[in-house]
């Protein structure tokens, strides 16, 4: 089990294991899942610990350097990087549950939680000791390498009356239960991100005990006193998403990078590297990249310092993470662009490194955290309205 560690060794374990991710990257995505031999080097690194509470032997990290070590991840294989930067978004959940719960899911070293957005088909109706819990849900990220299942499930009364928050809105749960008692469906055919293993699964009058379920972001709930268990989940998984779109295009522009050293196209008599549209091109993303990653990291540095300084999260800090991820995402989308259309005919071959992280980036592109309607909710307060979502 991982010890409390200074931040920066996670980022260089999560470096150290490059070359064996990128070896496994096939086999991730033929299998649908994060092969065996990734998964014990990620375990013995404590990358899926890496937002667990210290008081569970995590690392407890702040947000800016686990953005910097799913990068790490992502620039070797991005299925990889996506179930270990949401398999700690769902290790949230430690830090809310009663702490004998918290130790039974995740406690063991190997310990992995997965679950799916919320939806309509679930419900959790309150009972003695606990919840029955009935539920379809979808994008299980990981959950082929995981323990535990959950589910964000709305809350009802033994009488079907929905059971309503402070706020006047039904109340929801999310409940955690073994993967063993979920019905799991493969429905992962997809074009990218294949190594996720995004499964659908539900249960049906399944019996879940109350310290097994929890409200997120809920101060009620909340049992660890850092100030990263302050920050929304969604603004972490944003932050993390973000990550996996980093590495993926600074991959691609390195690649590219090296392609133009040595390929002279068909139509030409010069270097890709000789050409002075494309040496302005691959500054110009360079700047961009690095621009994107910058803006998002000091972001998150001042998001961290905020709650720090006012011990809570406030709307205008969770709008200003979900538009530096949200703008991240797209301009790394932008790089690999560039970087795949610029290596020509070479990018679609399975054997070079383009193909694969093109796919996965646009699959990336497509998750809410990415969606262009986040910077709806930003221009409303810009503009002194109330944001909708």
């Amino acid at each position: 089990m991982l010890d409390t560690v200074n931040p920066s060794q996670i980022v260089a374990r999560a470096q150290a294991l490059a070359p064996l991710i990128q070896a496994e990257a096939d086999a991730t995505e033929r299998e649908g899942r994060v092969t065996a031999p990734v998964m014990a080097a990620l375990h013995e690194a404590g990358l899926f610990r890496m937002l667990l509470p210290q008081s569970l032997a995590g690392a407890e990290l702040p947000l800016p350097t686990f953005v910097q070590a799913i990068e790490a991840i992502a620039r070797a294989d991005a299925s990889t990087a996506w179930c270990v930067g949401q398999g700690c978004g769902c290790s949230f959940a430690a830090a809310s549950l009663d702490p004998a719960a918290a130790h039974k899911i995740f406690g063991a070293h190997d310990a992995v939680l997965a679950w799916g957005p919320s939806t309509k088909k679930a419900r959790a109706v309150a009972v003695d000791g606990g919840y029955l819990v009935s539920g379809q849900w979808m994008y299980a990220s990981g959950g082929r390498n995981a323990q535990w299942f959950a589910g964000h499930c709305p809350v009802f009364d033994r009488d079907g009356a929905p059971v309503l928050g402070a706020n006047g809105r039904q109340f929801e749960r999310t409940c955690l239960f073994p993967k063993a008692l979920a019905s799991i469906t493969d429905v992962w055919q997809v074009m990218g991100l294949r190594g996720t293993g995004s499964d659908s699964y539900s249960v049906t009058d399944l019996f879940v005990p109350a310290d097994h379920a929890f409200t997120r972001d809920h101060e009620a709930d909340r049992r660890e006193d850092g100030a990263l268990y302050r920050f929304s989940i969604l603004n972490v998984y944003g932050a993390a998403f973000s990550g996996v779109a980093l590495g993926v295009a600074g991959a691609m522009l390195d690649a590219f990078i090296d392609l133009a050293q040595k390929k002279t196209p068909n139509s030409g008599t010069q270097l890709l590297r000789d050409s002075a549209a494309v040496q302005q091109q691959v500054g110009f993303n360079m700047a961009r990249l690095r621009g994107a990653r910058a803006y998002l990291l000091k972001t998150l540095e001042d998001a961290h310092e905020d709650i720090l300084r006012a011990g809570r999260s406030t709307m205008e800090q969770k709008l200003a993470m979900r538009m530096a991820a949200t703008y991240t995402i797209h301009q790394a989308r932008e790089v690999a662009d560039f970087a795949y259309h610029a290596a020509g005919a070479s990018a679609i071959f399975a054997s070079n490194p383009f193909e694969r992280r093109f796919r996965d980036m646009n699959v990336v592109t497509q998750q809410v955290q990415a969606h262009m309607t986040n910077f709806e909710s930003v221009g409303q307060a810009l503009m002194g309205l109330t944001p909708a979502r």
